[in-house]
């Protein structure tokens, strides 16, 4: 008698973006894919040509057809779409973006049905849309799917003036509703966002936080020698932003807190990082003849830990209308390296509630240039080495990367123990699974 043969499970991931995109959403699925190639899965991605944060495909991309490419010793496949990709991102835009997105990814789709199914199939939101694609592959292929909601980019249209249309919210709600009810298993990555998510929901939702390598990033104690490599003096005070430079986070009010620091040679600006406001931050800078704040690019993952432990303030800035739709993806890296973190949140977000309880940062009101600056110069000439070492325990203790992917797939085979017909006939709860202890 032959022995019975194991097979691998099999996961497909549907998401725009992807590796080897260094920040946001991309960063995240990358990595997750990677995990499980390295836990003895095989893995497929249906994604777009690398594009994030700077809008403008990444070389030796073309986005001029699908592309497909097989890594990790073909544990790994990954199927590139076309889409269009705008250099100046605005609201329109980024809805055509999506589109193309959404329509070029279906004729994928449309592709793999015809190839072996799959165990798991992630959909990870933004667009949100994307989850009728993996409903739809789902109606034909089976498996389980889970819609995974990084960014609330319904409620971010309406609360940024993208969309104005009340009837055509009423219509995007509703889509997204259908998604989720179709879902075998929804989550998303903070306590408020998924406050938020469940007031929408028929079901349980699960959190599933966004992680660090705790290994790779972790604090070094000789910053003094990291100054000097980067062309600091060891007395001066670096205050950096790094991360996508979006008109969302807030930046121009650093031009002239910037400004007002330069009576002293003791503070220094980094705007470290690509986006479609860069140019425009640029030109505010060079307007003001500030010679305190300098922009660099997106530094490279094997010496970003020592460029993030060089620095003595990390700016995590938002605006009012953007608290809870989404989580800042460079915390976690900042937190694991035991910095120290200037917040803009409102009291009652989770950012605020996260980093007040566990002492881990200075946390102040969003869009005050008065509050920024006082915190800045308090951040700069206070001691504040409690709250750097809470930054790390956080880190270790609840944003391990292990730890969160093991949680989600052991939620994964728990959770997931009744039938859709069933499932759909039950009565309607919202229920906090948060288990952040």
């Amino acid at each position: 008698m032959k022995p019975l043969i194991q097979t691998k499970k099999r996961i497909l991931l549907l998401g725009i973006n992807f590796s080897p995109e260094l920040t946001g959403i991309g960063k995240y699925s990358g990595e997750m894919m990677n995990w499980f190639v390295e836990k003895g899965y095989d893995c497929t991605v249906v994604t777009s040509f690398p594009y994030y944060p700077n809008w403008e495909i990444q070389k030796p991309y073309n986005n001029n057809f699908y592309k497909k490419e097989v890594l990790n010793d073909g544990a790994l496949t990954v199927y590139r779409c076309p889409l269009y990709v705008p250099k100046i991102p605005t609201g329109m835009k980024r809805i055509l973006n999506d589109a193309t997105f959404f329509l070029s990814a279906f004729f994928l789709l449309f592709y793999l049905l015809f190839k072996r199914g799959n165990d798991y199939v992630f959909c990870v939101a933004p667009p949100f849309h994307l989850g009728l694609l993996g409903a739809f592959y789902n109606f034909f292929k089976g498996g389980k799917l889970i819609y995974h909601i990084q960014d609330l980019q319904i409620e971010a249209a309406r609360d940024l003036n993208i969309i104005k249309s009340k009837r055509l919210f009423n219509i995007l709600f509703g889509i997204e509703k259908f998604i989720m009810k179709q879902a075998d298993f929804v989550c998303t990555i903070s306590p408020g966002m998924l406050a938020k998510v469940s007031k929408k929901a028929t079901q349980p939702i699960h959190l599933f936080p966004n992680w660090v390598d705790t290994e790779a990033f972790h604090p070094i104690e000789m910053k003094n020698e990291l100054k000097k490599a980067w062309g600091f003096d060891i007395r001066e005070k670096i205050v950096l932003y790094s991360g996508s430079i979006g008109e969302k986070q807030g930046l121009e009010s650093l031009i002239p807190i910037a400004k007002s620091f330069q009576r002293t040679t003791l503070v220094k600006f980094i705007i470290c990082g690509d986006g479609p406001y860069k140019k425009t931050l640029m030109e505010m800078a060079t307007k003001e003849n500030l010679t305190n704040l300098s922009f660099l690019p997106l530094q490279p993952k094997h010496i970003f830990n020592e460029f993030l432990n060089m620095t003595d303030v990390h700016l995590i800035i938002q605006k009012k209308n953007s608290c809870d739709l989404m989580m800042p993806s460079k915390l976690t890296a900042i937190l694991s390296c035991g910095g120290l973190a200037l917040v803009t949140a409102e009291t009652g977000s989770t950012l605020h509630s996260i980093i007040t309880e566990h002492d881990m940062g200075v946390v102040i009101d969003c869009e005050n240039e008065v509050t920024l600056r006082k915190a800045l110069l308090n951040c700069c000439l206070q001691d504040h080495s409690t709250k750097h070492i809470n930054a790390r325990l956080y880190a270790e203790r609840f944003l391990n990367q292990d730890v969160i992917l093991n949680k989600l797939m052991m939620d994964l085979e728990s959770k997931i123990t009744v039938e859709r017909p069933v499932k759909e006939k039950t009565s309607i709860k919202e229920e906090f699974l948060l288990t952040s202890d």
